[in-house]
């Protein structure tokens, strides 16, 4: 019985798992399990499953980076605010925002898409954007940097500072 739901458990999560390259977010069909492609360009907007018309929800966690062609095609492409967090696996700030990023990407989904780059993967990354304390949550408008702040906050807090750049 417990491998049964545990197996269970994983096909769910590999259904819901997506993946970014540089045309757009990859994610599986919950219906029919047929891989999809969201474009940057069309975030915001509803997507349906090319094979059974399933409407696909849209991507209410955030997605790692894992090369900077992705990630440029994201922030240059990208119809909504992109939120980016710098972060590291041996940060222990870093671990501890991550609950609360996951919060901010779960209530925001459709308005907002969240990213993850792991500066020790993605070096580059970090050392193009002067990334000089983790974790650091950037967000981007159409390509540009509207706003940083680094440090570890509640999904409160991270939702304020949204809300001011957005003003800007």
């Amino acid at each position: 019985m417990f491998i049964d739901a545990a197996l269970s458990s994983w096909i769910r999560y590999l259904l819901r798992m997506s993946e970014l390259d540089d045309r757009g977010i990859l994610l599986n069909c919950p219906k029919c399990g047929r891989r999809n492609r969201m474009r940057y360009e069309g975030l915001g907007k509803t997507f349906r499953c090319g094979q059974c018309q399933t409407e696909l929800e849209p991507v209410a966690e955030p997605v790692d980076v894992h090369n900077d062609l992705a990630f440029e095609a994201l922030v240059n492409h990208s119809a909504v605010l992109v939120l980016v967090d710098f972060w590291a696996p041996w940060c222990g700030p870093c671990k501890m925002v991550a609950p609360e990023i996951c919060k901010v990407a779960k209530e925001t989904a459709g308005r907002l898409f969240v990213a993850k780059v792991n500066t020790e993967e993605m070096p580059t990354l970090g050392s193009r954007f002067r990334i000089t304390a983790i974790p650091t949550m950037t967000l981007f408008r159409n390509g540009l940097e509207i706003a940083r702040q680094a440090g570890a906050m509640p999904a409160p807090q991270i939702r304020k500072f949204i809300e001011q750049a957005q003003r800007k």
